[in-house]
């Protein structure tokens, strides 16, 4: 883990630049520049407040009613004033800081989305942990922060431009020291705590999201867990993932202990020293009473503008922390970042696809694959070698073979997702294609949204979706939970195999060319398999099938067995 250095700024600029170069850049600007404004209005305002408490004090001490009066009617009429100028520049901030973030999770939620990206990483980039927390977590913090610490460095500078010039009228030496003062502890705080600071807020931001994850889990996986009496090993792994976070913060706080020791002292003794130095001026009746109290708030407001590091150590080293983990994780969604397998891979041949459509004449829409030998992601394990097929418009597939011997991997590479290997494989647009897993993807939404997925946009009417749960007999499934518009968690309500016959329903819908069934009946009784392969077979559609049963052959027109030697074997069927 380096220092907050001129590393973190960089990463920092890289992300930061495509918001303030982009579409929305002038209304970006123009709002920094409204911020800017009222900050330089309200710290001027905050000079002449300093400067009407110092004399509030001197006439006091002179008795001076008069002026006592007159310096209470400046001051409030100018609090009438700066109040609303800083409440306007706090709600600008905050809109910018919220534009900003609204801005830069799209962007890197299309990148997360795009090329399958999302998926990607799983295989790909093992570094890049809980992707979620990034997009919800660091985006958040690091337009907030950023916003938050450009500004507070505007704000000193203002600072230091103002009440500098009311020092050097009070007592010229002020200024001099308060400048050695300041680089001192600077260079003594990043010296000491840049390093360790900056590598456990790291450490802290991965460790509970991984603890945050683990619970996550739980709480999708419970009746699984409920079924296999695994609360103690899920309660043990939980609890020790809460004690690593523990530990971490136990770590992080006493740094943080020996951090606030340092600068409690340091920021105490600018309380007392103006006094000190302005003392014999006023013994010496040279200086009103009220000098002390003005070069009190002066001074301090230089010291911790000049002191913006120390001050600001933590939260400083927790935004270096969140701008390095948002950094790799966008670059590893530009695929700028290579692990050592990537360079590795990047010199090993990998399956071409090719894809066809309807449109293309002369060219025939097919599924083939030509050659193909399929390799696992790493590729330390071949699982099917010098594959050839060909699967024509209005046929079916059958896949067979005994667990690990590749099938749902074939699968993966028709889609795309896996392109480890050699030979090509012809296929339609995945436009033209859908998926059927064994485990139906119940979307968080309506009755309606679970049928059309992922076509949610198409306008079909309510009595043609009753028409087609009857036809995968799930009759009256809408009047039993209200409806079609009626969100549900709809993984808990149904059963398995209700949820199988329901994404049947989404292929009826949906209607592509070709469908992609990996043991989409395996929870299935075999008259309603039956059912569902026959709506099938009537609609016309070309489908390939994974699945183990022997009735499964009845609704296919090949079989192809896989072996777990690499072997393999394509055989007609024959109907009786």
């Amino acid at each position: 883990m380096q220092r907050f250095n001129l590393t973190v700024f960089r990463q920092f600029w890289a992300i930061a630049k495509s918001y303030w170069s982009s579409d929305d850049k002038w209304r970006a600007r123009g709002l920094l520049l409204a911020v800017i404004v009222l900050s330089l209005g309200y710290t001027g305002l905050s000079v002449l407040l300093n400067n009407k408490r110092g004399v509030l004090i001197s006439a006091l001490s002179a008795r001076d009613e008069a002026r006592f009066w007159q310096t209470i009617l400046v001051f409030t009429g100018t609090l009438v004033v700066y109040a609303p100028l800083f409440a306007g520049y706090v709600y600008l901030r905050d809109r910018l800081g919220v534009e900003w973030r609204k801005w830069l999770t799209n962007s890197f939620l299309d990148r997360y989305f795009q090329n399958r990206s999302f998926y990607n990483l799983n295989y790909a980039e093992a570094n890049i942990d809980n992707p979620d927390q990034r997009i919800a977590e660091d985006v958040k913090s690091f337009t907030q922060e950023s916003l938050t610490l450009l500004l507070a460095l505007v704000d000193s500078l203002l600072a230091i431009a103002a009440f500098t010039s009311v020092l050097w009228g009070i007592s010229p030496p002020l200024i001099l020291f308060l400048v050695v003062y300041a680089l001192v502890g600077t260079l003594a705080t990043v010296g000491i705590f840049g390093q360790p600071l900056m590598r456990l807020n790291f450490e802290r931001l991965k460790k509970e999201a991984d603890f945050r994850f683990s619970l996550v889990r739980v709480r999708e996986n419970a009746e699984a867990i409920a079924f296999y009496q695994g609360e103690g090993y899920e309660a043990d792994r939980i609890q020790s993932r809460f004690a690593e976070v523990f530990d971490n913060f136990k770590r992080l706080i006493f740094w943080e202990l020996n951090l606030n020791i340092l600068t409690n002292a340091y920021e105490f003794i600018p309380f007392i020293l103006p006094a000190i130095v302005v003392a014999p001026g006023i013994f010496a009746g040279e200086l009103e009473v009220g000098k002390v109290t003005e070069a009190q708030g002066a001074f301090i407001r230089v010291f911790f503008s000049l002191n913006l590091i120390v001050s600001r150590f933590q939260a400083l080293t927790t935004f270096g922390a969140g701008v390095e983990r948002l950094y790799t994780f966008m670059q590893s969604l530009d695929g700028t970042v290579a692990t050592d397998s990537q360079s590795e891979d990047s010199a090993q041949p990998t399956i071409e696809t090719e894809v066809i459509c309807a449109t293309n004449a002369p060219v025939v829409e097919r599924l083939e694959l030509d050659r193909v030998t399929l390799q696992t992601p790493n590729r330390e394990r071949t699982l099917i070698e010098d594959l050839s097929i060909e699967l024509s418009p209005s046929e079916g597939l059958l896949v067979r073979g005994p667990s690990g011997c590749g099938k749902s991997s074939l699968l993966r590479a028709i889609v795309g997702l896996w392109d480890a290997g050699t030979g090509k494989i012809i296929r339609p647009p995945l436009t033209e294609m859908l998926f059927l897993p064994q485990r139906p993807y119940m979307v968080l939404g309506t009755l309606r949204d679970q049928m059309l997925y992922p076509h949610m946009d198409a306008e079909v009417e309510d009595s043609y979706l009753s028409k087609i749960l009857i036809q995968v007999n799930l009759p009256n499934l809408e009047q039993q939970h209200g409806g079609f518009h009626t969100e549900q968690n709809w993984a808990q309500v149904l059963s398995l195999g209700e949820q199988q016959r329901l994404i049947f329903a989404r292929l009826l819908i949906n209607k592509p060319r070709y469908a992609i069934l990996d043991e989409a009946t395996s929870a299935l009784d075999t008259q309603n398999e039956k059912q569902l392969y026959q709506q099938l077979r009537d609609s016309g559609m070309t489908y390939l099938s994974v699945g183990h049963r022997e009735s499964l052959s009845d609704y296919h027109q090949s079989i192809l067995e896989l072996a777990t030697d690499r072997a393999w074997s394509l055989m007609a069927v024959t109907k009786e």
